[in-house]
């Protein structure tokens, strides 16, 4: 963990490189210290059926769930969304300067009671820092 589940309306893929704002999502979790570079995962999952508002087929949005393990104290939960959100925010400014776009980022934190996890990229991360 951190995983970050971008959803998106299917007219944001021909307003920005999606390939791009994953990578600066991911950029921007490490770039936080709050989330080990091994657990962070982004994905972003197209929607090709939605409607927004009123119907406007020009509108888009961009909806971005953060979830994580427990244990990280508030403060820390919200620095780190914070700065990714702002990262994200900055990026698509032509966007938002160019089109109708809607932006959230919601942080889900999960319970050790009912997450099961099994990783082994922290051990190659570690036996192959430069």
């Amino acid at each position: 963990m951190p995983h970050f589940t971008i959803e998106y309306s299917a007219n944001v893929a021909g307003r920005t490189d999606m390939s791009e704002l994953v990578d600066v999502v991911r950029r921007a979790a490490a770039e936080t210290g709050v989330f080990p570079l091994g657990g962070i995962r982004v994905r972003a999952i197209r929607c090709d059926d939605y409607a927004i508002a009123d119907g406007n087929p020009e509108f888009g949005f961009i909806a971005m769930v953060l979830r994580m393990g427990q244990g990280r104290d508030l403060a820390s939960r919200q620095r780190a969304g914070e700065h990714v959100f702002k990262a994200l925010s900055a990026h698509l400014e032509p966007v938002f300067k160019s089109s109708r776009l809607s932006l959230s980022l919601d942080i889900v934190e999960n319970s050790d009671d009912t997450s099961w996890k099994k990783n082994n990229i922290h051990d190659y991360l570690k036996a192959n820092a430069v």
